[in-house]
């Protein structure tokens, strides 16, 4: 594709991609005229005492619901002799007590509300009562302020008519000035509220929480600030347009998407409307995306700046609910089910938990479709051989090391088979540990901090470098053509742009064939200079190296076989992960595969790599 091509492309996708998601802007006066009607009853967020009962008896009807309310109850019991939080900063960041607080509140709340016990009651009060006390709530860093806003929003509603004429006065007042208002001081903390990220996401839905809670004392406030939220959080949710693929990867998709649920779901249970939110398509669609990112192993495809692994989300629940559509809640049931059996600790790891009792649907059927594809600023495909948990699964992005939490992973890809990850990415590195060494970890430009990092370049990802060279931040590579057809179900990615003068051409097809091999083909071409291609993969498997284009990776008494197939000279090799620079964390237990494609100017080659699970292997022959 040359360069015109391309740019048309791209801005044919993103044309489509306003056009299907124009924002709707709610006037001061529409909001005023919602804030007009009688104000509903404590406590009103998220479930009434009204529905109360509802939920109790749905809870009964499930053994996994069950467990989880227990658990609830235990963690809740177990913060009876504990000290509140307390305002310790871990370098330039409060958030890790903002979401401790959130949990506890959440779990001391809902403790009382469903048993009556007043011993929850004055526990949360004293956790809240301690945060009111706090010198502010580190609105440097407004994540911090948001979700401590959201903890303290929860308790104060839910707990309302329970707590003491004063404490609601202090808590009220802690919630308007160290939370809400500081959104409110000029360009000094709100540099999020024009964003188009997660940050935009969890600070609009949690400072609508706040004035949810507080609105019958201060209606001009909640009317400025709904405003705000509704129309603001538009422009996060314009990057799930126009498929559903969340930029950021599936970890950030919990984290943002989480918030944006609250947010519509705190609006309609108090004002009994979300002013559209909801029906935005894209954002619609993205639990689709969340369902198909999680492989058969129950890792992610975990590109940019995400962990490996989800666990028990509420907000799946809700998407499945809200828009009719059990399938969402495929891995969720077994995940519950699982924890509820095995580890009952684990289902209150994330700190809505709760949320889950409010939200949680009695079915969960089998998903109709083996891949899905998104376009975006981040296209991702994922493939798999059934829904079942041994099954073969591949999945693919394109995209740009230019936006918010990417890495230079363009052409990356991951691969499950029999039980097993065979093709990984390592992830993140420790936000506070690699900032507390000086490193600028945000900045996405070309010679940035950031790509210093092994884990972050594209060298440390199962894609290309050219001549030992970085890719081009600013680049983008669009999945050009996707099939779901059974017969060759593929996706194809122009990685040109990334290389821009690095190679003339590069486009990497990604298949997951009929007979579970995996399929990554390269078309390469260079420029007027010869180029050296470095072909690379990550792994947790030993490798053993039979020939020049052949090797066995075992672990865990699984096999993949692995076969280049090329008319170009390459020789395998095996690569170590190990830390380059005092930035990196260690990754142990792994290594790369991979070889070099030397290509003289002007020339072209294809390679392909065929990689077949043990399962569907057959023994090599020759000595190719």
């Amino acid at each position: 594709m040359n360069r015109f091509c391309f740019v048309a492309l791209f801005l044919f996708i993103s044309s489509f991609m306003v056009a299907d998601c124009q924002a709707v802007e709610i006037s001061h006066d529409q909001v005023k005229k919602v804030l007009g009607k009688p104000v509903a009853a404590h406590p009103r967020l998220f479930v009434s005492d009204g529905e109360l009962a509802g939920v109790m008896q749905k809870i009964k009807a499930s053994d996994d619901l069950k467990v989880l309310q227990g658990e609830i109850l235990r963690r809740a019991d177990g913060l009876l002799n504990d000290k509140p939080v307390e305002r310790k900063k871990i370098g330039r960041r409060l958030l890790s007590v903002s979401r401790e607080a959130l949990k506890r509140l959440f779990n001391l709340s809902w403790a009382y509300r469903s048993t009556g016990d007043e011993k929850y009651l004055k526990r949360a009060e004293a956790e809240m009562l301690a945060i009111a006390n706090f010198t502010d709530w580190n609105p440097s860093h407004f994540l911090d302020v948001a979700e401590m806003t959201m903890a303290m929003a929860v308790g104060y509603d839910w707990l309302y008519n329970g707590l003491p004429v004063e404490s609601r006065k202090i808590i009220r007042k802690a919630i308007i000035e160290m939370g809400i208002q500081k959104s409110l001081d000029g360009k000094r903390y709100n540099w999020w509220i024009n964003t188009n990220n997660n940050w935009n996401q969890v600070c609009h839905g949690s400072l609508a929480c706040g004035v949810l809670a507080i609105m019958e004392d201060e209606p001009q406030l909640a009317a400025t600030i709904i405003q705000r939220s509704v129309n603001k959080v538009q422009k996060a949710m314009a990057e799930y347009e126009p498929n559903g693929a969340y930029p950021e990867g599936p970890d950030y998709w919990v984290y943002g998407t989480s918030y944006n649920v609250i947010l519509i779901e705190a609006l309609d249970s108090v004002l009994g409307t979300d002013f559209g939110l909801s029906e935005k398509s894209g954002f619609a669609k993205s639990a689709e995306y969340y369902l198909h990112a999680t492989g058969p192993t129950g890792l992610y495809f975990n590109y940019a700046d995400c962990g490996s692994k989800g666990g028990m989300i509420p907000t799946v629940s809700w998407f499945a609910k809200r828009y009719d559509d059990p399938s969402l809640l495929w891995n969720q049931k077994k995940i519950l089910s699982r924890l509820a059996e095995t580890k009952p600790s684990d289902l209150t790891r994330f700190r809505t938990s709760v949320l889950a009792l409010l939200w949680s649907t009695p079915k969960a059927t089998v998903p109709g479709r083996l891949s899905w594809m998104g376009h975006g600023h981040n296209p991702v495909a994922m493939f798999r051989s059934s829904w079942d948990d041994d099954a073969v699964y591949l999945g693919i992005k394109g995209g740009t090391p230019g936006s918010n939490h990417a890495h230079m992973d363009i052409g990356s890809f991951v691969i499950d088979a029999d039980g097993v990850r065979w093709a990984m990415d390592f992830g993140k590195e420790s936000y506070h540990r690699i900032e507390s060494m000086g490193i600028s970890l945000f900045v996405m430009s070309q010679n940035a901090d950031r790509w210093k990092l092994f884990r972050y370049g594209n060298h440390g990802h199962n894609t290309l470098a050219v001549n030992g060279k970085l890719q081009k931040a600013d680049g983008f590579a669009p999945i050009i053509k996707y099939s779901d057809d059974s017969k060759f179900p593929h996706a194809i990615v122009d990685l040109t742009d990334v290389y821009k003068g690095q190679l003339k051409k590069a486009v990497r097809t990604a298949s997951l064939m009929p007979s579970g091999q995996v399929l990554i083909q390269d078309e390469l071409e260079a420029g007027d200079k010869p180029a050296t291609v470095r072909w690379n993969m990550v792994t947790p498997a030993k490798v053993d190296i039979k020939s020049n284009k052949k090797a066995v990776l075992s672990q865990k008494d699984k096999t993949m076989q692995f076969e280049v197939v090329t008319d170009a000279n390459v020789k395998l090799a095996t690569y170590s992960t190990e830390p380059r620079s005092k930035y990196d964390a260690e990754n142990k237990n792994t290594r790369m595969i991979g070889f070099d494609v030397e290509l003289k100017a002007n020339k072209k080659v294809t390679v392909r790599v065929v990689m077949t699970p043990g399962s569907k292997a057959k023994p090599f022959k020759g000595n190719n």
